[in-house]
């Protein structure tokens, strides 16, 4: 038994050993990339936020343009149903494209005024939606109707909740993989912030976990143990008490990731003009 709790426990070193990564380009000549996303179909899809599109790409095959306009898609996510959502900006509302095309609007207005910008979005297993809506830049800031930054939480009858109204501007998020654990990033304190999660999709316990970030935190993903990735100035990897166990640096600032490819060992990187593609010791985590 002794040693059978060695070779499993040396099993556990070897996956948490991420030198020697290798990172490619998947994909190029774009603006600005944002809101990678995989489906479970076996495509990606990013939004090319300034030039109003969003993107699919099969790998092994050209990029295409997926959506076109997207008013301004910044976040995207899929749920286990085949539905994909969309956090757009220029619109100032989350909306949802059913696989039919159909598109629903799920927040548009929280106590009637419109909200600033949806940022980024995730979707737990059981329907329950959470994004961020924070304001960057001029094009944001004019016109505001809410005098905050919110992180708001989307039932599936479509009640909108509010979890939290940061000081700093609210920005990527990631689920735990057992959907118990929000994460947000915070761009303006360079932190991570934690909340606890029930049955009924409700935030509390509300926590700083990583402080002192090296770079502006973006975007975040999560593997299958727990580990956060926070795209910054490079992509940062916490476990999930918040200890910094590597960071991966890309050719271009990163500004978000999520995992892909048939295995889920595939790290997507958006980063301003390309996406770029690091093969992974670790699967990612999905709430599908």
């Amino acid at each position: 038994m002794r040693i059978l709790a060695l070779l499993l426990g040396a099993g556990a070193l070897l996956a948490q050993d991420f030198s020697g990564l290798k990172v490619e380009k998947f994909a190029g000549n774009f603006v600005f990339t944002e809101g990678p996303a995989w489906a479970k179909e076996g495509y990606l899809v990013w939004s090319d936020v300034p030039n109003d599109r969003v993107w699919k790409a099969v790998p092994g095959q050209k990029p295409v343009v997926f959506r076109e306009p997207s008013n301004k898609t910044n976040g995207n996510a899929y749920d286990g149903k085949g539905n994909f959502y969309h956090c757009e900006g220029g619109a100032h509302r989350v909306t949802k494209t059913d696989r039919k095309g159909a598109v629903t609007v799920v927040a548009g207005a929280y106590q009637g005024k419109r909200f600033n910008a949806p940022n980024d979005l995730t979707v737990r297993k059981d329907g329950h939606l959470y994004f961020t809506d924070p304001a960057f830049g001029p094009s944001q800031e004019e016109g505001r109707q809410l005098d905050f930054f919110g992180i708001y939480h989307v039932t599936p009858k479509g009640d909108v909740e509010l979890i939290a109204r940061p000081k700093g501007r609210p920005n990527g998020l990631a689920l735990s993989p057992d959907g118990k654990i929000l994460y947000v990033d915070n761009s303006d304190e360079r932190s991570v912030y934690a909340y606890d999660l029930d049955g009924k999709g409700s935030a509390s316990n509300e926590r700083v976990l990583v402080t002192g970030i090296q770079g502006v935190p973006d975007g975040m993903t999560i593997d299958e143990k727990g580990n956060l990735y926070v795209t910054a100035g490079g992509v940062a990897i916490y476990s999930p008490e918040g200890k910094l166990l590597h960071t991966i640096e890309i050719p271009e600032t990163p500004r978000n990731a999520t995992f892909g490819d048939a295995d889920l060992r595939s790290l997507y990187v958006t980063a301003y003009t390309s996406v770029y593609r690091v093969r992974m010791p670790v699967k990612g985590s999905v709430q599908y």
